[in-house]
């Protein structure tokens, strides 16, 4: 899931970075309104974590521009802690929730997982399929009676699969929901997550569709 993040301070946006990736997001990390206008326009974000005081203007300019073009993304704006005009003012262009500074990282990943899970009209927090229950909170799954554990970026592409079950996944579809702008992509990393996924969840569990992709089968693994 990837997650556009818009803070000009270095070290709260590496953090950001790295948490949100431990959490199995794939975070994008911009610095000022000009560059998330860019980034926006190219789409394919899951989120928007959003701050208010930038360099060349606020955090509450992108979002008036975000939905002054009917882009509905998801938005978690950053706020100071006694701003209660910016919280106001942020909420009323359509921001979908708030955070205060300081802030927890476990909270801000909560905050996103549940402002996506509304955008996607789902009221559940569990993805389930074909004897899988997967708890994004945990980044760990419930198959047939057992606990299943799943590394970042295994979790990463089995949510995709989860989220759109009848879809058939290309290849190059996986590697934008594994990797970043500044990430060098890794020429079999996904064969390599596809065939650790079925070593825990049966060969069966995801299909392989020669010349398209990858699918979630309908058959027990």
């Amino acid at each position: 899931m990837r997650i556009l993040i818009v803070e000009d301070d270095a070290m709260l946006g590496d953090g950001l970075c790295v948490g949100l990736r431990l959490s199995g997001f794939t975070p994008e990390l911009v610095t000022t309104c000009a560059d998330a206008a860019e980034a926006l326009a190219q789409g394919g974000f899951a989120a928007v974590v959003l701050d208010i005081m930038l360099p060349d203007g606020t955090g509450l300019d992108v979002l008036a521009q975000m939905r002054g073009k009917e882009d509905m993304t998801p938005v978690l704006l950053l706020t100071a802690l006694d701003q209660v005009r910016d919280r106001v003012a942020g909420l009323d262009l359509g921001a979908d929730d708030y955070l205060g500074k300081p802030f927890d990282l476990d909270e801000v990943t909560a905050r996103l997982r549940s402002i996506v899970r509304r955008a996607e009209g789902r009221a559940q927090a569990d993805l389930a399929w074909n004897g899988l229950s997967l708890d994004p909170a945990k980044m760990t799954g419930q198959h047939e009676g057992r606990e299943v554990q799943f590394s970042p970026r295994e979790f990463v592409i089995l949510r995709a699969l989860l989220e759109r079950p009848g879809a058939i996944l290309s290849k190059s579809t996986l590697e934008d929901r594994l990797y970043g702008w500044q990430d060098g992509v890794e020429s079999n990393a996904v064969e390599v997550h596809i065939h650790k996924l079925r070593a825990k969840l049966g060969a069966n569990f995801i299909q392989t569709i020669r010349g398209a992709g990858y699918k979630l089968s309908k058959d027990r693994p």
